[in-house]
């Protein structure tokens, strides 16, 4: 039996409930993790192989890398957008652990992040780190995985070889392994369903609060699919924004009219998130992998791409894909639908599944769609689950008290919390200042010392240079300077 652990928020046969995917993060702040995670576990069920989720938090200790080199075999790390300014923290705390490990170590679909431009500059910062992971990696695999060209060239432009950087899209689009689902026609009316995805990453690239405001005033049967571990809070707990009249053009509160419409979702899990979504003619968005998730389920969709990171999957899958940049507000989404052309995605399919096995077979991995039964057990098993479908928005069961003080408790604590980062943050201002005094006070002291000893020595001097004197002098004469200093020091 071959052991793999594989980095991931939770493994797919996990039934949690909504709470303990907002304490625990099982989604890694974004259900679109647990797509493509999802995805690379299937994909490696293979006859005698046994899966193991590691969570999505990395403890880089010491024990629990032995713990890692004793137990498995072989650790995947299925990634997105890693090398991103955000992510820094997280990515040094992986190279902590896989420099420790002995096992092989297997990097699945890693990104960079960078305007849609391709510009890298603001990645500067952490190159070395970029560079300490990919040399970790490649010490222990033969290649790595990645994304897409924007992603390969900046490795290169970090001097790793051509010939170790395989690019193999998101694992996602292979959760059906050399298949990819028909997508059905439409014909988009005032009556369709339409299912939206935004992402707050966006605003500052188009208009997406006024493209969201378009589509649900044109299309009355659309939901918008939330995918932040901030909108679970949110539908779970509430907020007390209704009360404030505040109002925000994203749909980030509850006064917010898509939420008091109730028609904002949030996805627990990739396999009811998918199948909610084959119930609608048509998906769009800024969202990666709620265009995918669409795309999956067999209903057309189009992403509006707004960095490299949706762009270079866009180009490498020949996903559907408008510019959000310049965007019109109004943009219809039949305008979408008409634009977009989907023969690419499915005819390219099969040859970029080849080169995601090739990548395996580099690597010592077999697969399930190769060497086993085609994720058929994996499906089986998946489908006898009761998995939680997407959370709605609070359906008004109580009288709406409890909701408003447990509303308003999260969002004291919140108000705590800044304020006790600021007195962190004051008190190590403190300590900065309180360290440089004694710095300054020892050097001072220092100074003194050395002050006391210079004229210690220049005494012993003078008392020398004064007895040697007197020596050459006769005895008569030396009583008399004696006398003299004497009373001059008197």
């Amino acid at each position: 039996m071959r052991r793999i652990l594989i980095r991931s928020g939770k493994s797919p046969f996990r039934v949690a409930t909504p709470t303990e995917f907002i304490h625990q993060d099982l989604i890694g702040t974004n259900t679109g993790n647990l797509l493509f995670s999802d995805s690379a576990h299937k994909m490696l069920s293979a006859p005698d192989t046994e899966v193991t989720s590691n969570g999505i938090r990395t403890d880089p200790s010491a024990r629990r890398a032995a713990e890692i080199n004793e137990r498995y075999d072989v650790f995947v790390v299925p990634l997105a957008n890693a090398f991103r300014p955000s992510f820094h923290a997280s990515l040094d705390r992986l190279s902590t652990l896989i420099e420790q490990l002995t096992i092989p170590v297997v990097v699945f679909g890693v990104g960079a992040q960078a305007p849609d431009d391709y510009d890298t500059g603001w990645l500067r910062p952490m190159e070395a780190s970029a560079k300490r992971f990919v040399s970790a990696v490649l010490e222990r695999s033969a290649s790595l995985g990645v994304r897409g060209e924007l992603t390969a060239s900046y490795l290169r432009g970090l001097g790793f070889p051509a010939d170790r950087i395989d690019i193999i899209g998101c694992p996602s689009m292979f959760l059906y392994g050399d298949t990819f689902p028909e997508i059905r026609p439409a014909e988009l009316t005032g009556a369709s369903r339409i299912a939206l995805n935004l992402s707050p990453d966006a605003v500052p690239v188009g208009d997406v609060s006024g493209i969201a405001r378009t589509a649900w005033e044109r299309y009355p049967h659309l939901t918008y699919y939330a995918q932040n571990l901030d909108d679970a809070e949110l539908l779970l707990w509430g907020d007390t924004t209704p009360e404030s009249g505040y109002e925000d053009p994203f749909p980030l509160q509850l006064s917010h009219a898509l939420l008091r419409e109730n028609k904002v979702r949030m996805p627990l899990d990739p396999a009811t998130w998918i199948d909610e979504l084959r119930g609608y003619d048509f998906a769009y968005g800024t969202r990666l992998h709620g265009t995918i998730a669409a795309l999956l389920a067999g209903t057309p969709a189009v992403l509006l791409s707004h960095d490299s990171r949706t762009l270079e999957l866009c180009r490498y899958f020949d996903l559907p894909y408008r510019t959000l940049t310049g965007l019109p507000a109004d943009t219809d989404a039949r305008e979408l639908y008409e634009g977009a052309d989907f023969s690419g995605l499915r005819k390219g399919h099969r040859e970029r599944f080849e080169r995601v096995v090739a990548f395996l077979d580099r690597n010592d991995l077999r697969n399930t769609y190769t060497h086993g039964d085609g994720g058929a057990a994996f499906d089986a098993r998946l489908a006898g689950l009761d998995l939680p479908a997407s959370l709605p928005v609070w359906d008004g069961s109580d009288d709406g008290h409890m909701r408003y003080r447990v509303a308003r408790l999260r969002e004291r604590l919140a108000a705590a919390d800044a304020r006790m980062e600021q007195r962190v943050r004051e008190n190590k201002e403190l300590k900065a200042r309180l360290a440089a005094a004694e710095k300054r006070a020892t050097e001072t002291a220092r100074r003194l010392d050395d002050t006391r000893e210079r004229l210690a020595a220049l005494e012993r001097r003078t008392g020398g240079i004064e007895k040697r004197a007197l020596v050459r002098l006769g005895p008569a004469l030396r009583r008399r300077v004696r006398g003299l200093f004497g009373r001059r020091r008197a």
